[in-house]
């Protein structure tokens, strides 16, 4: 990492790291475009179908995402600041590694999440009880991007 003292030294290293910065894309983080079950259902769709529920079908919401938003959004930023002063503010390196990281925090909010409980019928159709897991599909199709 570069050094530097007052003056137009200082100048020269804000106006580069403001020039690296205003260069950033976007961090998208979830069930992206694409992301399809073997049979061609959207990912995206039974995501939100166990987010939010599915009343006509007795799903109960698991907010997986949205817990895990709560959770940890508030690191976020001082998360970013580290990573971006580690990568000499080089933004596509900062918001990958971003991405990696909020991608495993959702996808262990998946694993983390056991309430409210499935139906006795659900479980022995699954034979086993655990929430948001069946294949394993759904967590496996977390990913992220960035866009410039």
């Amino acid at each position: 990492m570069a050094s530097f003292t007052g003056g137009r030294a200082l100048e020269a290293k804000l106006e580069e790291i403001a020039r690296k910065v205003s260069s950033a894309g976007t961090l998208r983080v979830g069930f992206l475009e694409g992301a399809t079950y073997p049979d061609g259902t959207p990912v995206p769709y039974i995501a939100a179908l166990n987010e939010f529920g599915d009343l006509a079908h007795n799903q109960p919401p698991r907010p997986f995402f949205r817990n895990m938003i709560e959770e940890k959004s508030r690191s976020w930023g001082g998360a970013f600041g580290k990573i971006a002063k580690a990568s000499d503010y080089d933004m596509d390196a900062t918001l990958g590694q971003m991405g990696e990281g909020i991608k495993g925090q959702l996808q262990q909010s998946i694993t983390d999440l056991t309430t409210p409980a499935l139906a006795p019928s659900t479980v022995r159709a699954k034979g086993f009880d655990k929430p948001l897991i069946d294949t394993g599909h759904m967590q496996n199709s977390v990913d992220y991007e960035v866009n410039q």
